[in-house]
């Protein structure tokens, strides 16, 4: 098993960049829209509560359906890699809005009413008061997306982008376990490793929470 990890090395390192390239960019992209559509819709009650129930219905569509029906709209090639990004971007939007709009209704409002009070607009109430402490509900949420971009790049193998997806699909062709083990493997340590960087810009990102400890 080692010396077919060995034997592949170069071509399982390539994966798992591929791999994580994809998820991470869609993450990111998924909350920086999550962000942008909650800030604006969290404290109108009716556009909040019907994005959060569209991001309810967006992730309930099946991940294959969504990476076949992207490149039909948008005129790609199928085995391009934006179609992955795209389709996880939108998983990941739907994930995190919900907590976007929770984190931001959470904001104390004799805390946003004293900003206000010391002459502080709209924009900058929201990039230098809500935001920072939205961090600790947008990190969770972030997490959760973050992973599961991880598992849904696996699914792109069956479109030919899957990443270290790859790895199942040639092992099930070849009715040979080992490529197999060694995607779940690899694909469980990728998650890992995103989840824990995400933690630690949280940390880095939320000093007062240390200080407070």
């Amino acid at each position: 098993m080692w010396q077919w990890l060995v034997d592949n090395s170069a071509r399982v390192t390539q994966l798992g960049a591929l791999h994580l390239l994809l998820a991470v960019s869609a993450t990111v992209i998924g909350l920086v829209v999550a962000i942008g559509a909650g800030a604006l819709t969290a404290h109108h009650h009716r556009l909040a509560t019907f994005g959060v129930v569209l991001s309810g219905i967006i992730f309930t569509i099946p991940s294959l359906t969504l990476f076949i029906f992207i490149p039909l709209v948008l005129g790609t090639k199928i085995l391009n890699p934006i179609n992955i990004v795209i389709a996880l971007s939108i998983y990941a939007f739907a994930l995190i809005y919900g907590g976007v709009v929770e984190a931001l209704r959470g904001v104390n409002p004799e805390t946003r009413q004293a900003a206000e009070a010391m002459g502080i607009g709209p924009a900058r109430l929201f990039w230098t008061v809500e935001l920072p402490l939205a961090i600790p509900v947008l990190a969770a949420t972030t997490r959760v997306a973050a992973v599961s971009s991880v598992s849904l790049v696996s699914v792109g193998a069956l479109i030919g982008v899957g990443g270290l997806g790859d790895l199942f699909t040639e092992g099930f062709q070849r009715a040979y376990p080992v490529p197999i083990l060694w995607g779940i493997i690899l694909s469980m340590a990728l998650a890992l490793a995103v989840d824990l960087a995400i933690v630690g810009i949280e940390r880095l990102a939320t000093p007062w929470l240390r200080e407070a400890r």
